[in-house]
């Protein structure tokens, strides 16, 4: 029954990627981006997380990979005075990660 219910269930739903949305403040710009990130085939998850004030400023959105993490990477997005950080759990390599943010972001 429940093998029956799963292949229903999979006609017509693809394997995107979700965007956790879990705090009530973002970096400008971001939810966007990681809404297409999340779409790419073989990213499960991206959930933003904790955002804070830096010294240093960055006019516009950056993205950069910072460590990699059990089943995927942390990334750091800056803008401004802010930066925050962003886990993203799928089975992209470090390069790959960082050539789809550059293809996603127009670089």
């Amino acid at each position: 029954m429940l093998a029956d219910f799963l292949g229903w269930w999979s006609l017509g739903h693809n394997s995107m990627g979700r965007v956790v949305i879990t705090h009530s403040t973002y970096i400008e710009g971001l939810i966007p981006l990681l809404k297409a990130l999340a779409a790419e085939p073989g990213i499960d998850t991206v959930t933003p997380a904790v955002i804070c004030r830096v010294k240093g400023r960055s006019d516009q959105l950056r993205l950069r990979v910072s460590t990699p993490i059990q089943g995927g990477h942390k990334l750091l997005a800056r803008r401004g005075h802010s930066a925050q950080e962003v886990f993203v759990i799928g089975d992209w390599s470090k390069e790959r990660l960082e050539q789809g943010l550059a293809r996603l972001m127009g670089r």
